[in-house]
């Protein structure tokens, strides 16, 4: 296992008291869920108040303790602070950013199952999140009507044996960990159980904000899955990951999972040559590989956090003189009705 601990997460973890329990269900459910508390735990000026409860109006605070462990105290910069922290922007109508950028409503042949791509299918696993981004490009999806039940995923496994084209599934929300080990457990058992099923993949927060969910009942079922398993994390910042995530990760790729990362390019938290090489570096110290760096899907309220085409090429262009080959994330846009992911660079 790799121990090295990152400086920054270390000095910052110090100020904030890290007592939560190890229980992920109970450090879910006493997660930050109030705008004041959240800038009271951090100590914000007042002036910042009126913009998060603005915010926070639209798309609710949610922050675990895990996780607000490694924001540093009195500093509203902080890149970690400004992917959670509602300001006033998020009320702003700009031209372009709307409630579905990615078109996902377009592409639902069940209620739940995302089919955009040719050998390959979303199931909406979770509505819920251990943590609300503000950048999210599913904050307004409407969830209540896309969680699967037992007959909603009856019916989406039907969908799967009558196109054996199919073979992969990727299960994504929300957060699919989230979810009860009983229920992932029973639902990657009937996935992986069609023979055209040949990798399901994991799109989750959760490792990150909340370390402690990789815990022996999710491995009990994640490691025997007699088909290829990947874990897409979401990590866009190296100060993310604490050694609670290290240690997690490890615990992950023990259990035979491949460990990817795709992260956001976003104003203010990462977009800096600095910020990139120490993520894709930190990355490699969690063993985790660089996958995906999106440029910012148009979701309306996340304008604030937005890169032009040509300021995030440019980056990538400076970033290619500090890592190695296999250290470099592949700069995407998600562009609807387009048959993959569109490479800018």
């Amino acid at each position: 296992m790799i121990t090295r601990s990152y400086p920054q997460v270390q000095a910052i973890a110090s100020d904030i008291s890290t007592t939560a329990p190890r229980d992920w269900k109970v450090q879910l459910a006493g997660a930050i869920r109030d705008p004041r508390e959240l800038c009271q735990q951090l100590g914000l000026d007042d002036a910042w108040l009126e913009g998060a409860e603005a915010g926070h109006a639209l798309f609710k605070v949610r922050v675990p303790h895990a996780y607000l462990s490694r924001i540093e105290r009195g500093n509203p910069a902080d890149p970690l602070l400004r992917q959670v922290l509602p300001i006033s922007s998020e009320t702003d109508s700009v031209a372009g950013f709307v409630s579905d950028p990615l078109e996902e409503a377009e592409h639902q042949p069940l209620p739940g199952l995302i089919h955009k791509y040719a050998n390959r299918v979303l199931l909406i696993t979770s509505g819920a999140c251990a943590i609300n981004c503000r950048y999210c490009f599913r904050r307004h999806y409407p969830y209540a009507d896309n969680t699967p039940s037992r007959q909603a995923l009856d019916n989406i496994l039907h969908y799967l044996r009558e196109r054996p084209h199919i073979n992969e599934v990727i299960l994504s929300g929300g957060d699919p960990l989230a979810s009860s080990d009983k229920r992932l457990g029973q639902m990657a058992e009937q996935l992986s159980a069609l023979e055209s099923i040949k990798r399901l993949r994991i799109h989750t927060r959760l490792p990150v904000v909340i370390p402690d969910r990789i815990d022996s009942q999710l491995l009990g079922w994640l490691a025997p899955l007699p088909i290829h398993k990947v874990v897409v994390l979401h990590i866009n910042h190296a100060q993310e990951i604490d050694d609670n995530v290290v240690a997690a990760c490890q615990r992950l790729r023990e259990a035979g999972v491949i460990l990817l990362n795709q992260s956001v390019l976003l104003r203010g938290v990462n977009d800096s040559v600095a910020a990139l090489a120490q993520l894709s570096e930190r990355l490699m110290d969690a063993q985790v590989l660089p996958y995906y760096l999106h440029v910012l899907d148009p979701v309306a309220g996340a304008a604030h956090f937005d890169i032009s085409d040509r300021e995030a090429i440019k980056l990538v262009e400076e970033l290619r003189q500090h890592l190695a080959g296999f250290l470099m994330p592949r700069l995407v846009r998600e562009i609807p009705g387009e048959v993959s992911k569109t490479p800018l660079y």
